[in-house]
């Protein structure tokens, strides 16, 4: 809406629009606010622990995408775009792809695991770790976590309109790489680290 009304005061202030009925409509659209879905600690180790069947082998390294993720605040871009050369020592420095911000991550134990697991592994463009469109892990995330049991009842209301919808989805339906982040903030915060930091 606020698109269309830029456009429509673009185009009256050079003349091409000359109906000003636009000024007064003022649309009464029924808005939920969005729920943040998160893992919690538990949910996580679930993830980690699972094993695997040999059929469900090829998840291993999506799992390991997910938990770099969660362990590490990162967006699923940024560790897609992650390269060897930006792994120092005991941190990473990365120039996220959605702000161009250059920060410093300090690995953990996970985090380093997971790096380890890939270092002599070649990838292309001299990554540090697979690397998934991000259609390809929210389908596979949401398997991953169907099997560890990730299954908690959760209400999603939507809005079409004034229409509300309300569905009871379970939550692993729910999970996408952003809960990553959105996992690693709520969890951190839980652990009492400032709100600047995480």
């Amino acid at each position: 809406m606020g698109y269309l009304r830029w456009f429509l005061n673009w185009a009256t202030d050079r003349g091409y629009n000359t109906n000003l009925d636009y000024k007064k409509f003022r649309p009464t659209l029924k808005m939920t606010q969005r729920k943040v879905f998160y893992l919690t600690k538990e949910e996580v180790s679930r993830v980690r622990d699972l094993e695997l069947s040999e059929s469900q082998a090829y998840l291993d390294p999506i799992r390991d995408i997910f938990l770099f993720c969660c362990f590490s605040g990162l967006r699923h871009s940024d560790v897609n775009n992650l390269r060897r050369s930006d792994v120092k020592g005991d941190h990473t420095e990365v120039t996220t792809v959605k702000m161009a911000d250059r920060i410093s991550i300090e690995l953990n134990e996970v985090t380093k695991a997971i790096l380890d697991k890939y270092k002599d592994t070649p990838f292309k463009d001299n990554k540090a770790l697979p690397n998934y469109t991000n259609q390809a892990m929210n389908c596979d995330i949401k398997e991953l976590c169907r099997l560890a049991g990730i299954d908690e009842e959760i209400r999603v209301t939507t809005y079409k309109g004034n229409v509300r919808t309300d569905k009871i989805q379970p939550k692993w339906e729910l999970v996408v790489t952003h809960t990553c982040r959105r996992t690693f903030i709520v969890n951190a915060l839980s652990m009492g680290v400032s709100p600047p930091t995480s």
